[in-house]
């Protein structure tokens, strides 16, 4: 099952229980990152981009529903 992203006009809605804030997302990244090493070898990342992502589960954390989200407006979003 795809998983919908949220959009900055809507948020995820658990379809079993109606949870809107609390998930457990399980996502696959590709990113580059400019990595800086201190004279210690402490690493630090302080660039970071995505190129790509996919979502591979989101699950709720009110009722452990799995991929039972759905997409709803946000308050304001038509606003």
């Amino acid at each position: 099952m795809t998983v919908p992203l949220p959009t900055a006009a809507t948020r995820w809605r658990c379809t079993l229980c109606g949870n809107l804030t609390r998930f457990d997302v399980t996502r696959s990244s590709k990113v580059v990152e400019y990595v800086h090493l201190d004279l210690a070898g402490e690493p630090k990342v302080e660039e970071r981009e995505v190129v790509s992502e996919t979502i591979e589960s989101v699950r709720c954390r009110w009722c452990n529903a799995v991929d039972q989200v759905e997409l709803v407006d946000r308050p304001g979003a038509g606003s």
